[in-house]
């Protein structure tokens, strides 16, 4: 069923109550993308985000998401050397990252991309979104995903006690990343991969982080701001932090006939089995479908043990819970394809978050063109109002 939204008196102050979780609740229209989870399927305005991921490059993908087309070839050059243009750390900011480097280390890597975004925007003088032209906003979008991906890796290699490396021009977006993290040049099946993975992750329906970046960005702030937000948003476990986990049971199954005790315990005590079921999809997430298949072009033993795992643990989900349709989601098989290509544990989720931002940014400018604050109400459940204040007591001599 499709609601058309329309705008309502605002002397009208009629609450409306709606599912908990603001589940299929249509809070604003978009000409980014959908999810529709009954077929398993997903796209960037009128092209398969799969397909995108296969066969497009990651700057294609984000160039339509901006813009609202596919690059040929000089726009595609055009657009790369915007975002070489854009990554450069102003120097006051490159004077802080050792020291937000030691504040996140064994932490939250995020807090400290969120740290040194708003330093980055505060050296860049960024000015709200309300105050800036269209043509402004698109230059911040840029800047704020261009320059994530170098502050993520300049902040592990610092919490590494290594140097960071300053990015090479010759590289992409995903080459590039992958080398500042790594600290080599990668390979193209490496880079093929990730640039799968990432492209996949770049935008995914009106998430949990997604919805924040547009509350924020609602409210005409400063494009930084609603990228923060988003942030703090995907750091929870409960959105952005499943890839490493998902590599953690296969970990902690050992080997495939321990699968079947594993799963069994895991679940009679209550736990969840990470890396499989999604709050969307009804079919297999067509995002874990592809990385599978990166993932055997790989071959080896890590990547034959995770399909046998894979596999054993749907038939055991399908015993133990009949008449749930519980699949891989794709933090299993991203979490076997971001080891693959060289990227530690500890940036899986940093690693999704270098590319969520794009998605992110194209949400925020969508939001800010609309101008509308999202300022939605709630229902009180509290004691009745108004209530006579008590008397105060006698002070105590």
């Amino acid at each position: 069923m499709h609601i058309h939204t329309t705008d309502m008196d605002r002397m009208d102050d009629t609450l409306i109550d709606v599912p908990r979780g603001l589940t299929n609740v249509v809070a604003a229209r978009t000409e980014l993308g959908d999810v529709r989870g009954h077929e398993g399927f997903y796209h960037y305005r009128q092209y398969s985000a799969v397909d995108l991921a296969r066969e497009r490059t990651f700057e294609e993908a984000w160039h339509l998401l901006l813009f609202g087309s596919l690059p040929i070839s000089l726009e595609l050059d055009a657009f790369r050397a915007r975002i070489v243009a854009a990554r450069s750390i102003p120097s006051e900011v490159r004077d802080l990252l050792p020291a937000i480097a030691r504040l996140t280390t064994g932490g939250d890597a995020l807090a400290g991309l969120r740290m040194a975004l708003t330093a980055v925007g505060a050296a860049d003088r960024a000015r709200p979104l309300y105050d800036e032209s269209p043509e402004a906003r698109v230059e911040d979008a840029i800047r704020t995903a261009a320059i994530t991906p170098v502050l993520l890796a300049s902040l592990h290699a610092l919490a590494e006690g290594r140097e960071p490396l300053e990015p090479r021009d010759d590289l992409g977006y995903v080459a590039g990343y992958l080398q500042l993290v790594t600290g080599r040049e990668p390979t193209p099946q490496e880079e093929r991969a990730l640039s799968a993975y990432m492209t996949a992750a770049i935008d995914h329906g009106f998430n949990a982080s997604t919805f924040t970046a547009r509350v924020i960005a609602s409210t005409g702030a400063d494009l930084a701001s609603a990228v923060g937000g988003a942030l703090g948003a995907l750091s929870g476990p409960l959105h952005g932090g499943a890839p490493s986990r998902a590599l953690d049971t296969l970990d902690e199954i050992g080997t495939p006939d321990r699968t079947d005790e594993w799963v069994r315990r895991t679940l009679s005590e209550g736990g969840r089995v990470m890396g499989f079921g999604h709050a969307v999809y009804r079919t297999e997430d067509p995002r874990s479908r592809m990385l599978r298949d990166f993932a055997e072009g790989f071959g080896g033993p890590r990547v034959e043990f995770a399909v046998q795992v894979e596999r054993r643990v749907q038939e055991l989900l399908a015993e133990l819970k009949p008449g749930r349709e519980l699949h891989t989601n794709v933090e299993f098989y991203a979490g076997v394809v971001m080891e693959l290509c060289g990227i530690p544990r500890s940036m899986f989720t940093p690693t999704f978050a270098a590319a969520r931002v794009v998605g992110w940014t194209a949400h925020i400018l969508e939001q800010a063109a609309d101008g509308k604050i999202l300022r939605p109400s709630s229902r009180y459940v509290g004691p009745a109002a108004p209530e006579p204040l008590p008397a105060r007591e006698a002070a105590v001599r």
